[in-house]
């Protein structure tokens, strides 16, 4: 998601200022995604120039707010009924890692993947404690119910790398399994 997004979505619910902006967008996200307050303005000078924000007077603490034009509507409705393209992602460390690590001499790629493992549930526990104290406050505003979709999403994708690094493991011992049966290479 973009951060230019996840503003015009905040904005749609009514005119607010840059600092509760940030902190709606860190609660919605469940706090997986912290913002610096410069990049929410710097976001919102640049909404307000491709005519997508305008300001619209201050509050009585004297905040200026941000109300969405009906090009930001549109905007925002064009990118919420749009797929999330995933044929452009981004390079994966962690595939990386293992890709060099096999080609590696002397490298234990097995303890590579089992230190990720551990992490991964490390991380995987403390999402689900997260998930469970949201699910024992018995979500019911929006908000509630959008952290909980980002600690899910975060629980599914570690238990995911967590399969695809079963898998890598499995590969490896087969591997390992298939060059210890290899003849020696013959010196001619």
């Amino acid at each position: 998601m973009s951060i230019r997004h996840g503003l015009l979505a905040l904005l749609e619910r009514g005119p607010r200022y840059g600092a509760r902006l940030r902190t709606e967008f860190e609660a919605r996200t469940g706090s997986t995604w912290p913002l610096n307050i410069g990049q929410v303005y710097t976001t919102l000078a640049r909404l307000e120039r491709d005519g997508l924000v305008v300001q619209q007077g201050t509050d009585e603490a004297g905040h200026v707010l941000y109300a969405l034009t009906d090009d930001g509507r549109a905007e925002l409705r064009s990118w919420l009924i749009r797929p999330v393209e995933r044929s452009n992602l981004p390079r994966d460390e962690l595939a990386i890692k293992l890709a060099m690590a096999v080609g590696a001499p002397g490298v234990d790629v097995r303890a590579i993947v089992e230190a990720q493992r551990g992490y991964l549930s490390e991380t995987m526990h403390t999402y689900t404690r997260l998930r469970a104290r949201a699910l024992a406050e018995a979500p019911a505003h929006r908000d509630e119910v959008a952290q909980l979709l980002v600690l899910e999403h975060l629980i599914f994708r570690a238990e995911a790398e967590i399969r695809w690094l079963d898998h890598c493991e499995a590969r490896l011992l087969r591997l390992a399994e298939a060059v210890a049966t290899e003849p020696p290479p013959s010196s001619a």
